[in-house]
């Protein structure tokens, strides 16, 4: 991987991070200072990785919790894995029943779109295979964190501030919200930067779930809780929904560009998007980053790997072509060819909002984690379970209640999935984890990444801050401040609605470990965001 560390083409304020005995990268100091102390007891990648995810539903709450869903990709002594462990629906959920309630649509909050959460087996499963450490010793920074305390960084507070104001509006007075007020504000007001924050049902769950590796989560007390609140409050869970459910290892899925493998986990999740991408744009040959004509191909080629992504992407059991046929070397080339010199408008629906978090880690073995958790939006369906701190997400807002629709809601089916983590090879060997979160976001902000990494040889910190554009639907596309204002214009006018924004905060948050050949890590992580980079 060829780049130049002090090259800073673009507004920040930070340089690549190196170190050579390991490396965790994430969106919270707190989280990342958790992956670094289980590395310097003696733990691996897999190990720090579980501790930073762990971590990060106690100091992140407002995009991830002990209710999340997670995909992670692990490179251990020289060969990759992938790990699904997003849930599915209850087996008495049926779309007839959610219309006869009244609902037009999945709904956003409340148990209706709450679906199995997989965090808890994500990391009992990574720990069992992987892990030298006990899975309730990788846990403890964690508990500690929960059970101490630990202050609301800039970020995070906005965030904390603007899911209470919302919360406030739109569940007052409604008691199956009442636990969510309970634990994460101060008698229905909302904590703010610099306060300090102590969850400890959290801390009581963790360490549960660390003592009989995530049982207790899925058959024991923990399970018995969530199955009893949602029969009181309408929900759809039974316990055997939760004491059936089991994580999926799978083979990750892959697209050679440019010379460099990326990989992204397969269906149900989103990846293979940015792998479509990629797919179609490895027929070109990009000399120059910030030129209308790179932009232009980048922005055709996403609203066709969405088009074709939100079209057929669902639980793979339920897919009605192979996957693999959408990555096939010819149909990237015929797609790559219906790229005019104008903006062509896709027939796809509106890519909705959401939160998560990433983390990617690396430990002086050569062992490398690319690692991605989330309530889907913010802090999910509003659900909490009652005395265990459990956030449950909303993961099924995206079921389609269309009976025609290949994303139609049925029991234990697993949905459409936006969150992803990367990973890119070269050669059958590791170059790193990457991943860029955000919902609809992620698989753009793959591809903006890997391109700017593998085609404009930018360094990781560069490849993360280069400014970024994002589609939204139609013709539309958002770019941040700082997109170049020339470009944007002569965008425009071949046909893309170009629309600039004030914030950076929709275009994705992320991080990136790059493995030289000498063994030495180069990180980068997000300047848009509360990030941090622990090593040593």
């Amino acid at each position: 991987m060829n780049f130049d560390p002090l090259y800073q083409p673009y507004a920040s304020n930070r340089y690549p991070i190196i170190a050579n005995n390991g490396m965790v990268a994430t969106g919270s100091a707190q989280a990342s200072a958790a992956g670094l102390e289980i590395l310097r007891r003696g733990g691996n990648a897999v190990d720090a990785a579980i501790a930073t995810a762990a971590a990060l539903t106690v100091v992140e709450p407002t995009a991830n919790g002990l209710g999340s869903d997670a995909f992670a990709i692990v490179w251990m002594k020289d060969k990759l894995y992938g790990l699904n462990s997003s849930g599915y629906a209850p087996a008495d959920i049926s779309r007839e029943k959610v219309l006869a309630k009244g609902h037009e649509q999945m709904p956003t909050f409340g148990w209706t779109p709450v679906t199995v959460p997989g965090a808890p087996m994500a990391w009992a499963e990574l720990s069992k295979r992987f892990g030298k450490l006990p899975l309730i010793e990788v846990l403890q920074p964690a508990i500690r964190y929960a059970e101490e305390g630990y202050p609301l960084s800039p970020m995070l507070a906005k965030m904390w501030e603007r899911a209470s104001e919302r919360f406030a509006k739109e569940f007052a007075g409604k008691h199956e919200f009442d636990e969510w007020f309970k634990v994460f504000t101060k008698q229905g007001e909302s904590y703010h930067c610099g306060e300090i924050v102590k969850l400890p049902d959290h801390a009581k769950t963790l360490r549960l779930i660390g003592e009989t590796d995530a049982k207790a989560f899925y058959e024991g007390e923990i399970a018995q809780q969530l199955v009893k609140q949602s029969k009181r409050d309408g929900g759809y869970f039974s316990l055997d929904d939760l004491k059936d459910y089991k994580a999926s290892w799978v083979e990750p899925i892959r697209v050679n560009y440019h010379g460099y493998d990326v990989w992204e986990i397969p269906p149900n999740g989103q990846g293979i998007v940015a792998l479509m991408a990629l797919n179609i744009l490895k027929e070109f040959d990009f000399k120059e980053k910030d030129c209308t004509d790179t932009y232009h191909k980048q922005f055709e080629a996403i609203k066709m790997a969405f088009a074709d992504g939100m079209h057929y992407v669902t639980d793979p059991d339920c897919m009605a072509i192979d996957y693999h046929d959408l990555l096939k070397p010819e149909y990237g080339k015929a797609r790559a060819a219906e790229i005019g010199k104008t903006a062509k408008e896709p027939k796809i629906a509106e890519p909705p909002k959401s939160g998560t978090v990433y983390l990617c880690t690396a430990d002086g073995e050569g062992n490398m984690v690319s690692y991605i958790q989330s309530n889907y939006m913010g802090f999910g369906s509003g659900i909490v379970v009652e005395g265990y701190g459990v956030t449950l997400q909303n993961r099924g807002h995206d079921f389609s209640l269309d009976e025609n629709h290949y994303n139609v809601l049925k029991p234990r089916k697993r949905t459409y999935h936006t969150i992803i983590p990367g990973f890119i090879t070269k050669d059958d060997k590791a170059v790193g984890p990457f991943g860029v979160m955000g919902g609809y976001m992620q698989p753009q902000g793959h591809v903006q990444v890997a391109m700017n990494l593998i085609d404009f040889h930018l360094n990781p910190q560069m490849a993360l801050d280069a400014p970024r554009w994002q589609w939204v639907k139609g013709k539309k596309f958002t770019i941040e401040p700082e997109f170049p204002n020339a470009v944007a214009l002569q965008l425009q006018s071949l046909g893309h609605e170009i629309v600039p924004e004030l914030s950076r905060v929709s275009f994705g948050r992320g991080q990136m470990i790059v493995r030289l050949e000498n063994g030495v890590l180069v990180g980068g992580t997000e300047s848009r965001t509360d990030s941090n980079i622990a090593c040593y």
